[in-house]
Formats: structure tokens, sequence, C-alpha cells
């Protein structure tokens, strides 16, 4: 079953509930499903063929969702793209992917780079009003659906592609381990260009007829407001995430807790977060003293998952049972995974984590080598996480490559970043690396040998910032005389990583 298909029967069985909201207003199935026709009818009839890409350049709620429906729709494999990406990385993306058409809010389409790509509007508001007769083609489970751009070790994000039948066994694996049901409901405030904002957070909530409220973006005194209101019954967030609402909490509990009591004592916190029947944290490794300090305030154990771009949820901690601080849990439902040491040989206690199983992506776009070395010779993929295991719970030791910052919940190539860097026309060499941190996980360290004067942090900042998402830019710099290297003149990072 697709994912559209999945739609339809959830349409018929349950039209008039109300199974997404955002900042303007919430919609029933029968609304959503509406915007969805009505956007295949008057914007993309006869404009697409099967096979071909369209990109999403929407604010979170229903543009959003009744766009992405469409693109499935029509046939289309859907480029989501994040709407607070610079001009550069858009450009990049579109360059890339060459979708025939992008589906964007009105507000948003003037951020858009100049292309010859069509753009179109639709009025979402009127959209939801009647129904607007639309054909549309159900497409195969093997054919493509979706595509996400991950950084790499080769530098520029490259386009990650999923089809139908992978899609939909990432969310059937989640709904039966998390045991997801259509009484759920979850706040969503994640970016969607992302997995764990679109598959483990939306398409989940979708698939089993959940509620999903989706919010612009993440603001602690928002979400405390919501959560004490509306009652949700699933959270999802990335340990930074979980960090700032510690610090918010700790800061000034009273202000954010309206009506509840305001004593900030620990039973008042606890009864805050009473409705959720579970709480997890992902995309990035979550220190064991913010898990501690989380159930401290919350009452909740973090259910801690690992997973890739490419692989969907691959691990997790169990829904009943224990909870290991520091793992990341055991195999999901259908995966299939082992560890593999530098000479290739199958290990049990640690090293490369490689992973099967119908989850898995179908390849990189238009990068068939790159794809080719990413899989073993017996179709294992190769994540390039080095995992130990410990009595049957997996632990993420790190990554292979010193080229992979995991910031925030984001994969950032350090080579994409050297690589802006070195155009900056005072940088003579420069290397980056991510620093630990217990707010981001990491943080991006630049180290640069300048041609003359140096220049401050706030300045490379400021001159990178059209050129590179805000959450990619270096927020530490030394100046250096040389970059230490080995003997065969490549740059050492363990020994960069030294001069922070």
């Amino acid at each position: 079953m697709t994912i559209t298909e999945r739609f339809t029967d959830i349409l018929v069985d349950h039209p008039r509930k109300v199974i997404l909201s955002d900042s303007k207003g919430t919609y029933t199935t029968s609304q959503l499903y509406n915007a969805t026709q009505y956007i295949l009818s008057e914007e993309l009839h006869g404009k697409l063929q099967k096979g071909n890409r369209i990109a999403v350049f929407c604010h979170p709620g229903l543009s959003y969702v009744s766009a992405m429906l469409a693109g499935w729709m029509s046939g289309a494999m859907v480029v989501p793209l994040c709407i607070t990406h610079p001009e550069g990385e858009l450009l990049h993306i579109l360059e890339d992917a060459k979708p025939s058409i992008i589906i964007a809010d009105e507000d948003l389409a003037k951020l858009l780079p100049k292309t010859a790509i069509k753009i179109i509007r639709p009025d979402f508001r009127e959209a939801i009003k009647e129904p607007t007769p639309a054909n549309y083609n159900n497409p195969l489970p093997s054919d493509p659906a979706m595509m996400l751009y991950t950084s790499g070790t080769t530098g520029k994000p490259k386009g990650v592609v999923h089809t139908h039948a992978s899609l939909t066994a990432q969310i059937t694996c989640l709904i039966e381990a998390w045991a997801w049901t259509e009484d759920d409901s979850i706040l969503h405030f994640l970016p969607l260009h992302h997995t764990h904002g679109i598959i483990n957070k939306w398409l989940c909530a979708l698939w089993i007829g959940a509620r999903c409220d989706m919010m612009e973006k993440f603001d602690a005194q928002e979400v405390f407001g919501r959560v004490e209101k509306e009652k949700y019954s699933l959270f999802m967030a990335v340990p930074t995430v979980y960090v700032k609402m510690i610090e918010a909490i700790s800061a000034s509990l009273s202000s954010h807790l309206g009506s509840a009591r305001s004593d900030k004592s620990e039973e008042t916190t606890v009864q805050l977060f009473g409705s959720f029947r579970l709480m997890v944290s992902g995309s990035a490794a979550l220190p064991v003293s913010v898990l501690e300090k989380w159930k401290e305030i919350s009452g909740h154990t973090l259910l801690e998952r690992y997973g890739m771009t490419e692989t969907g949820m691959v691990l997790s901690n169990p829904l009943t049972g224990e909870r290991r601080p520091g793992s990341v849990g055991q195999p999901l439902p259908g995966m299939q995974v082992r560890l593999v040491n530098e000479a290739g040989e199958v290990v049990e206690e640690e090293g490369e984590l490689q992973v099967k199983g119908k989850n898995i992506f179908s390849g990189y776009w238009n990068k068939d080598s790159e794809t080719k070395k990413s899989f073993t010779k017996d179709g294992w993929f190769k994540t390039g996480d080095l995992v130990r295991v410990e009595n049957g719970y997996y632990f993420i030791v790190g990554r292979l490559s010193t080229d992979i910052i995991k910031s925030g919940g984001y994969k950032i190539s350090a080579l994409e970043i050297e690589s802006v860097l070195l155009e900056h026309p005072g940088v003579r060499e420069c290397a980056v690396c991510g620093i630990p941190d217990e707010t981001w996980g990491e943080k991006i360290g630049a180290v640069v040998v300048w041609k003359e004067r140096a220049f401050s942090l706030e300045e490379v900042r400021e001159w990178m910032k059209d050129k590179l998402a805000a959450y990619k830019l270096p927020t530490v710099l030394v100046n250096a005389e040389v970059l230490p290297r080995n003997a065969m003149g490549k740059v050492v990072k363990r020994d960069i990583r030294i001069l922070f």
C-alpha cells in the first residue's frame, strides 16, 4: 500500500475527523483531500508526466501537506525544500533535482532563486471549501516517491531517493514499534525537509489517522502553552530542543505554565507532561545528563532511537521495557543489522553498522558510483557509524569519517563548509571539524590561516550567511599560522580538534 492509497482509506473511514492544524486553522480529512484535489485539477493537470519531480516550498501545515500529497497523486517524485535555506543552497538543489514545477506559498515564492522552473502558488484557503474533481495516478510501490538532500563526505548535499515501498516500510515499522493509534495526537515543530519531521512525525500520524498540529518553528513558550491546553499523547524532538526546554523551565517556569501552579515544584512539571504516553529523542546523541534531567522535570524516560536519511529508523529503545541511558536500543521490526571491522569481517562487539531492509533508499540521485560505494557486494548499506553492542543494546561510538558533523539534529559536511570558506578573499587555508557540545551535540569549529589580516567570527559568519544555511555556519573560530598535517600533507582533523 502507498501513502496515497492509505490516505484514501482514512478519508473513507474518517471524513470529518480533524487530522491537521496550522497557524491559520484546523482541517478535516475531507478538507485536506479537497485541497489536494484542487492542486491536482487546477495547477498540475496536464503539466506533469509520471516520473517528473515536484519541489515543495511551503509553510508547515495545510499548504505543505496538500502539496506533498498532490505531488504523489500526480505520479511525481516530491522534493521538499527547506524554507529557511539561503538562495545558494536552494539553487544547488534545484539545479541538481531539476524539478518540473515548484509549489510554493505566495510569500515564500519571492525567496526562491531565479530559474526557469515554473512556480505555482495555489490558493489553499479556497481549495478546502468544496471538492474539485481531479484525475490522478496511483503510484506503484516501486516508483520514486521522495528525494531528501543530505550532507556527505564529498561536500555538497546529495539527493537520497526513496520509493513508495521504502516510505511505507519506514512508516509501518514505527507504527508497530511505537504503537501509534488513531487516537494519538502530536505537536509538530521540526523541519519538514528531514526524515525526522516528515516520516516519524507527520506521515506516521497521517497513516494511522492521528492528529498532527504543525507549528512554524520551535518556540519553548508556545510549546508549553500548547501542551498544557491540548494534552498531546506523543512528543518527538532532537536533543537540542529538550535542552532548550529544560533551560526555559529552569529560568521561569511559572511564566510558561499559564493556569498551572507557579511553585516551580517537580509535581507541577510532571503534571504538565502527564498526557504524553511517549516522548522520543533522535537525530543526534542524547547526553545522559539531559535524559536524567528531563525525567526529573517531566516524569518521562526519553526513548532514544537511531536512523539516517538513507535508511529511515533502524534502532530504537523499547516502548515497553528497559530504556538504557546512552543507548539507541535494538533493531526495529524488519531491520537486519550487523557490525563489520576494518578488515571487512562481521564482529559481535564493535564495528561499522551495516543495514538491510525494505526501508533502505534506492540510491543517490544521479550518483551511481557513490551509490555503489555505499553498499557492500552482498547488499548491506554502510552507515559510516561506529557502533558497539552491550548485552543486546546498541551504542553509537561516533562517525568513521571526521568530515561529518552532527549538530542540532543536522548531519553537516565539514568539506562543504571548508569549500565555502576557501572562497573568502582573506582565507589562505582552513579546516572545519565538530567540537563536542552538550546543547548541540557538536558545535562547528573552523581553524583558519589568513593571507594578511585576521577576520573575526562575526565577520566570517556575516560573509557566509548568504551561501550556507544558518546551522552550517561556524560557531567557534581559531586563527593559526599553519594547519597540522601528516607526512603525506593531509590535514589531521584529530589535531585540529586539539586547537579548540
